[in-house]
């Protein structure tokens, strides 16, 4: 009896040394990522960077700042989550609520998403770009609006499917069984959801205000202010990308501009996780 105590409890000291160190390695690495980040960034961000565009000689100095990447970011970023969002919640309810978990349809819709949430970002620039010239559309603002939703939708659908599995069938029988309609119940389960859809959608915006692939093929990229949206824009993951593979000075700019773009990312986590306990804390 005791060599089996003793098996158990070497068995449960060692498991418990080995997630130690698997969450030491986790914070490790983003540690050390952002730290890089903002050791580099820091040196080379300056007031004229995030206030100004490029000047006319930026492509062969350090001319100006990034401003436009900035607001290109936000005009491609933004009105792509609002109306992945408006797709993405009926699409989940209507799996969860209308054909429940077990219908043939909810599968195969479950299965689809899947398959779209892990094809890289680069396959759907290549498909929208391929769309856009077909129906004779230019890289342009509109172009990685387009392209951007795509990219949020299976985003969105996955992880607010799995947020709307955590309520019970329970909950949605009784609803059922109280004399409530599909839309009263509806309003129910988004009630119980709503914290988890709000962190989904900003981490949804988080992973595509940071994505190059996608924008490369239909943004474009300009060095100034997009005035509508048939114009190229510039968004911080291109002008990174272009900027840290030129000599100097653009690799400070590059880092100055992922230091704005890493801020960017981890405010709208923090921010996510204050708004779940907000709400979390009204649904109780």
């Amino acid at each position: 009896m005791d060599k089996k105590w003793q098996a158990k409890h070497i068995e449960e000291a060692v498991m418990h040394v080995l997630m130690v160190l698997a969450a030491l390695v986790v914070v490790g690495v983003v540690l050390s990522i952002v730290w890089t980040v903002f050791s580099h960034g820091i040196e080379a961000l300056s007031w004229e960077m995030v206030s100004r565009v490029p000047g006319k000689d930026w492509n062969t100095e350090d001319d100006g700042g990034f401003l436009n990447a900035i607001l290109g970011s936000l005009w491609v970023v933004l009105p792509a989550a609002v109306a992945g969002a408006c797709i993405s919640i009926p699409v989940v309810f209507y799996m969860t609520m209308y054909k429940r978990r077990s219908d043939k349809l909810s599968y195969i819709a479950r299965l689809a998403y899947d398959i779209l949430y892990g094809i890289p970002s680069i396959v759907y620039g290549a498909f929208a770009f391929m769309v856009m010239v077909w129906v004779g559309i230019r890289a342009s603002t509109l172009g990685g609006i387009l392209v951007t939703t795509l990219l949020i939708i299976p985003i969105m659908v996955r992880s607010g499917d799995e947020i709307a599995k955590t309520v019970p069938d329970e909950m949605v029988d009784a609803a059922y069984s109280l004399g409530a309609t599909k839309w009263e119940t509806l309003k129910v389960l988004l009630r119980q959801v709503l914290p988890g859809m709000v962190t989904a959608f900003l981490l949804a915006i988080g992973k595509a205000i940071g994505d190059a692939a996608a924008v490369m093929f239909t943004a474009g990229f300009s060095d100034r202010m997009a005035g509508s949206l048939s114009d190229p824009t510039a968004t911080l993951p291109l002008a990174i990308f272009n900027w840290i593979t030129m000599p100097d000075p653009f690799p400070n700019r590059a880092y100055a501009a992922a230091l704005v773009l890493t801020v960017i990312v981890l405010l709208l986590s923090l921010g996510s996780r204050r708004i779940t306990r907000r709400l979390t804390r009204h649904n109780r």
